[in-house]
């Protein structure tokens, strides 16, 4: 028996079986603490969802695929896709039939009459790019969507041949198809159809950019300078005719200096608010003898009338059209882009996938896919896009890249 005082030894038996846990178990185990603290402790590389984007993989895709692992656990991709007007103004139908049996219950309740279209590549979000909402409204005879005004840029782009209207700062702007209409953030508005038909457009916002950096914020409560004790007024008063933008701004080269291209309160917007189709399709038909551009045909681009800039820094609009027969070579971009048909038929190829497009249908094309349009109608095709290539380019982001007939790739500089 041992003494009290004396030491004793204790043999210790190990299982050489048993293994010492590698580095990367052992900061795993120490991140069941660290999350207490809303803290992770890195055991997985940073790998980015998207090839370097001037690397040629080979094929027409392009495409980057998402990262695995916990580095890329809130990571989503949009996709590459098509909404058929054929399937999407069926339900237009339904809901002016709801809305009109509503009398004006139904605007009150959800502030716009229409559909958001969803990317299926973005988990049910409401936004068709990763920068861009897209919603398709119908207004009936009578319909007033309030006064408001709100910090995404936001945009009209008018399918109805005629009907409807929208107040930007008092200018009444009376919306024809083809017409595109910008409420430039910081900007009061208001929309309604006095005409008897019901009037559809394509709202464009740059709301989940605003969304992301968590600056969204919508005021509806205008007061009428005119009467400040009437608040919550629910239209403006028509300060300037309808023309008013072109007017001001609509001849090339000529800028006004008698009047302040201040409007509103918001930063590097266009003070032009309405850009008429007639005169987009009127521009692109006077053009259709030049050349073009290999990857984009005849394309021309909505600019700030005071900077020559995109209209708003964040997005990008644009007209193009494509002549008849005509196929634009492959080109990828940094960029995400909207496009809707204004005339036309034909197809686009997208990361490999053929989309055929009739008029008034609509596609995503995500950033970094190989992607080309194909006229194959006996008219000239008109598309409308738009892009976050401005956001990129503010950032020193935007790069493009066309394929050329044998197969290698041009930088092109933009």
């Amino acid at each position: 028996m041992a003494k009290p005082c004396e030491e004793q030894s204790m043999t210790v038996v190990t299982n050489p079986a048993q293994k010492k846990a590698s580095p990367a178990e052992q900061l795993d185990q120490l991140n069941t603490e660290t999350a207490k603290l809303n803290a992770w402790i890195r055991t997985q590389a940073n790998s980015p969802a998207q090839r370097p984007w001037f690397v040629d993989m080979g094929g027409e895709s392009g495409a980057g695929e998402l990262a695995k692992g916990r580095v890329a656990a809130n990571q989503m991709k949009m996709l590459a896709h098509r909404w058929r007007w054929s399937e999407i103004y069926p339900y237009l139908q339904k809901i002016s039939e709801i809305a009109g049996e509503a009398k004006g219950e139904l605007l009150e309740r959800t502030d716009r009459q229409g559909i958001l279209l969803t990317n299926p590549g973005l988990g049910g979000r409401l936004q068709i790019t990763n920068t861009i909402r897209c919603a398709i409204a119908i207004y009936n005879h009578g319909d007033v969507a309030p006064a408001h005004v709100h910090s995404p840029n936001a945009s009209r782009t008018i399918l109805s041949d005629r009907g409807g209207y929208t107040n930007v700062e008092g200018e009444r702007c009376e919306c024809r198809r083809g017409d595109i209409v910008f409420t430039p953030n910081g900007t009061w508005h208001d929309h309604g159809n006095d005409d008897p038909d019901p009037m559809i457009w394509i709202d464009m916002l740059d709301w989940p950019l605003m969304e992301y950096l968590d600056a969204v914020w919508v005021d509806q409560g205008y007061i009428a300078a005119q009467d400040a004790a009437k608040s919550n007024a629910k239209s403006q008063p028509a300060v300037h005719s309808d023309g008013h933008s072109t007017r001001m701004y609509g001849h090339g080269g000529l800028k006004p200096v008698f009047a302040p291209n201040q409007r509103g309160w918001g930063q590097n917007t266009s003070p032009m608010f309405h850009y008429k189709g007639v005169d987009v399709m009127d521009t692109l038909r006077a053009l259709r003898g030049e050349k073009g551009d290999p990857f984009e045909g005849i394309k021309m681009q909505f600019v700030n009338p005071v900077t020559g800039g995109p209209v708003f820094a964040s997005l990008d609009y644009c007209a193009q059209s494509l002549r008849p027969g005509e196929e634009t070579g492959f080109k990828r971009e940094t960029c995400s882009t909207f496009i809707v048909v204004l005339e036309g038929e034909g197809f686009s190829e997208i990361g490999g996938q053929r989309f055929d497009w009739v008029k008034n249908d609509i596609m995503a094309v995500p950033n970094f896919l190989w992607r080309r349009h194909v006229n194959t109608g006996k008219n000239d095709a008109v598309l409308y896009t738009v892009s976050d290539k401005a956001l990129l380019t503010a950032l020193g982001q935007y790069r493009s890249q066309g394929k050329n007939a044998d197969g290698s790739i041009t930088q092109i500089v933009q």
